[in-house]
């Protein structure tokens, strides 16, 4: 059991790490929208890549075991990959999802109670939701490439000449 896909210790130990991974994408995406007028798409991204790398020695440090690895530049680069798939799952998933919203339900906003400070909770839930389906194929591919040797950094290396 210790060894399964799903087991409960790095699936908990997972969770939290991508929680905090989050609540910081959340925030920065939120920050750069509104402090510097980037798109929803522009914040996505910056949020994502803020969190990227939080996220990868938060991941190594405390999910699957890997912080007395000696790998981390092998890591890094298998990070870095699975990462990208990520990053588009979550920027252009909350995209889609936030489009459809809008087109099915308009825009919905609410003002934060005893506050000027709206929300737009069609962004809110697609971006939650982009990152809930993010979380999925990070834990499956972090758990199954990223932190395990399967000979794919080697074949990289002899590919690349390096």
């Amino acid at each position: 059991m210790k060894n399964s896909l799903f087991n409960q210790k790095d699936l908990v130990a997972y969770f939290i790490v991508a929680a905090i991974g989050a609540l910081l994408q959340l925030l920065i995406s939120t920050l750069l929208q509104e402090w510097f007028k980037l798109s929803y798409e522009q914040g996505l991204l910056g949020g994502y890549v803020f969190s990227f790398f939080v996220g990868f020695f938060l991941t190594k440090l405390f999910a699957f075991n890997a912080k007395n690895s000696a790998k981390t530049r092998r890591e890094m680069v298998k990070f870095s990959l699975v990462s990208i798939i990520s990053g588009a799952i979550t920027v252009y998933g909350s995209s889609v999802i936030y489009s459809v919203s809008v087109a099915l339900f308009g825009v919905y906003q609410l003002t934060i109670p005893y506050s000027i400070k709206t929300i737009n909770v069609n962004k809110l839930l697609s971006h939650t939701s982009g990152m809930g389906l993010s979380f999925i194929s990070n834990y499956i591919l972090h758990k199954t490439f990223t932190f395990k040797n399967t000979g794919f950094y080697e074949r990289l290396k002899r590919l690349l000449q390096l």
